[in-house]
């Protein structure tokens, strides 16, 4: 979210029994509202006068909506900022992310994130032989299930550099990515959010296993068809297909995803990564950056 600081006018301030009421600091943000960060301690009563004396200022301005971001701090401002309409939006292990929408109409303000990520790590040796392994926790615990290493996608992790890391932390196997081979969407899932599950292709650089034993109760290198034979591999659709995505791609039948790495110059060299199908033989630069 785009921001530029702006500062209150010093008429904007003015005493209630003697102490100074300010218009909250607030910095504007690219679509028509303010973002207000508070940092120090303030009083609950001195907080919500200067609250409602800078909704009201905003109001006047034509802003539209209000991002109030409290550090857990400053949890005591929570119920003042609740009661003058304010509800919750999001909320991060050091601070609660506020909203209110000043117009009479409905707010346009952009939902809390809608889903999570994570990734499934196929990795395959010279011998058709794929790293599985069995869970000590879970809903797969103690159903004899061989599975995929599996985890979620870290902020600001790139989807092949976590299917790197969950490999490496729960095999010791150290690996590179190949391809991202297919995406599964599911709904309804943890606190209700959706899940992107992408399926990756990785190619293993050592092969002596040591497991994590926190986490994985068992892992073994296996020969892919017993795999896929599994009565559950069988049972579950997408698994079954993903599955059958794999044997296709062990045969050079199917093409996934590689990873191009980008730096947007434009956003402040912010890192994304774009997957695509390079089946038409694209030349593609090692090191690009768009513009």
């Amino acid at each position: 979210m785009a921001v530029t600081a702006t500062k209150p006018s010093s008429s904007a301030v003015e005493e209630i029994s003697g102490e100074q009421i300010h218009i909250l600091d607030a910095a504007d943000d690219a679509f028509g509202g303010v973002v207000v960060e508070m940092k120090k301690p303030i009083n609950a009563n001195v907080f919500d006068t200067s609250l409602r004396k800078s909704i009201s200022h905003w109001r006047e301005q034509g802003k539209k909506g209000i991002w109030l971001k409290l550090p857990i701090e400053l949890a005591n401002l929570v119920e003042t900022a609740v009661k003058q309409g304010f509800w919750y939006h999001h909320a991060e292990p050091t601070y609660l992310m506020l909203a209110y929408w000043i117009p009479e109409t409905a707010h346009t303000l952009p939902a809390n994130a809608s889903h999570t990520v994570g990734i499934g790590a196929l990795v395959m040796n010279d011998k058709r032989e794929i790293l599985v392994v069995q869970e000590n926790n879970g809903r797969f615990k103690g159903t004899g299930l061989w599975k995929l290493p599996t985890g979620t996608v870290d902020t600001g992790e790139d989807i092949g550099e976590a299917a790197i890391r969950e490999v490496k932390e729960e095999t010791g196997i150290k690996a590179e990515l190949m391809e991202l081979l297919a995406v599964r969407q599911s709904h309804n899932l943890s606190f209700g959010k959706s899940d992107l599950f992408f399926a990756c292709m990785l190619r293993p650089l050592s092969f002596d296993i040591q497991k994590q034993d926190s986490e994985i109760a068992a892992a073994k290198w296996m020969p892919f068809e017993e795999y896929a034979a599994q009565p559950y591999m069988q049972k579950n659709e997408h698994f079954n297909y993903i599955a059958k995505i794999c044997a296709a791609k062990i045969e050079n039948d199917y093409t996934g995803f590689c990873a191009l790495p980008a730096t947007a110059a434009s956003s402040g060299r912010r890192k994304s990564c774009l997957y695509f199908n390079n089946q038409e033989g694209l030349v593609v630069p090692n090191d690009i950056s768009s513009q």
